[in-house]
């Protein structure tokens, strides 16, 4: 049966979600006749925050999802007493986590008819799962459950079986293009930040801002030219490409800055039962540090490989019919794909939290040693 959309929740209150249509259609259509529990399943920087609260609004607004109200506004500012957003303690979401999620789905709303529990990285809650599921099988009528996951691994498929799950995906690059230059960037600019963006809003909205985004991938690109087999060089390079890995962190932090500075004003204005707790949210930022400048390397082994890849074609077309070449030539080719080769399997020992310092070092040493 069709909805009308007068019933709709605004839609300003997803005005900043980007590439998301399915999941704003769900959750809008969701905001009038909620169940007790969704799963948000998409990785890191899809935009999960802004759905989250914007669909937290609609179920708390009393107009059915104004965007304009009081109610709206704090809801969407994460400052509403009936809107938690609980982060995990440590490096998984322990049973202590789940109770603590228990406890306050048998609470009664402070303010309103409802309130909005929202989890994170529930991903990562296999210990946990038995307490969530008891909580989700037996939910309070007055509590909706938003989960956010990475992804759902097996030992977690009866918890997201007793959710709606909404799937987000990553941003396609001309998407993320298009809305960039709506901005009023620069065509060839918006081109390069959606690829660097890997598929991330979040990321694309950073990169946007940040004034040293061209100077390191011109670092990143300028490494094969400068290696010349020596240690030293390699050494010297990981040094740079790290300080360059950590000084792009820094628009993070100045928005993670900003979002401390509020929640403090908002604490003195209302008191501070309405405001997460600090140590949660520093806690979160400082994850999300951690992943942005994992994501930086990432980036950056990308343009690396793509500068090798770019030379490969240098070698290559001139004498496009391999029987046709040199020996030099095969020699060549040989040598530029087995780099390809070191820098894609540096990258992928990303998802193991590596040292990085010697991650970078082993690869620039291997690199020497197949192109000098």
């Amino acid at each position: 049966m069709a909805v009308d959309d007068q019933t709709l929740p605004a839609a300003s209150l997803f005005a900043d979600v980007v590439g998301q249509a399915d999941a704003v259609a769900q959750l809008r259509a969701a905001g009038r006749r909620p169940v007790h529990a969704y799963l948000l399943v998409g990785l890191p920087g899809l935009g999960q925050r802004s759905l989250v609260r914007g669909f937290a609004a609609a179920l708390l607004c009393p107009l059915g999802g104004c965007g304009e109200c009081d109610v709206c506004r704090r809801a969407r500012s994460a400052v509403h007493p009936d809107v938690v957003e609980v982060e995990r303690a440590g490096a998984l979401v322990s049973v202590d986590d789940a109770r603590r999620v228990v406890r306050l789905a048998q609470r009664r709303p402070l303010e309103g008819h409802r309130q909005v529990i929202v989890v994170s990285d529930i991903h990562l809650a296999r210990l946990a799962a038995p307490v969530l599921l008891k909580t989700l099988e037996e939910p309070a009528g007055q509590t909706v459950f938003v989960l956010l996951a990475d992804a759902v691994p097996a030992e977690l498929a009866t918890v997201a079986s007793r959710c709606v799950r909404i799937e987000l995906r990553p941003v396609p690059p001309a998407e993320l293009r298009d809305w960039l230059e709506h901005t009023g960037m620069d065509s060839e600019l918006a081109q390069e930040l959606a690829e660097a963006a890997g598929g991330s809003i979040d990321r694309a909205r950073l990169l946007a801002d940040d004034a040293g985004f061209a100077d390191r991938r011109r670092l990143w690109r300028s490494v094969p030219s400068r290696l010349d087999g020596t240690g030293s060089a390699a050494a010297t390079l990981a040094a740079e490409l790290l300080s360059s890995a950590e000084e792009a962190v820094e628009p993070l932090r100045a928005r993670h800055r900003v979002e401390m500075e509020e929640l403090g004003s908002d604490a003195e204005q209302r008191g501070e039962r309405t405001v997460p707790r600090r140590k949660e949210i520093e806690d979160r930022q400082h994850r999300e540090e951690r992943r942005w400048r994992t994501d930086e390397l990432r980036a950056g082994f990308a343009v690396l490989a793509a500068a090798y890849r770019d030379r490969l074609v240098t070698v290559v077309v001139p004498d496009a019919v391999p029987s046709a070449w040199s020996g030099r030539t095969a020699e060549r080719v040989r040598e530029l794909a087995a780099a390809i080769t070191v820098v894609e399997r540096s990258a992928a020992e990303l998802i193991r939290n590596p040292n990085e310092s010697l991650l970078l070092e082993a690869m620039l040493v291997r690199l020497s040693a197949v192109t000098a």
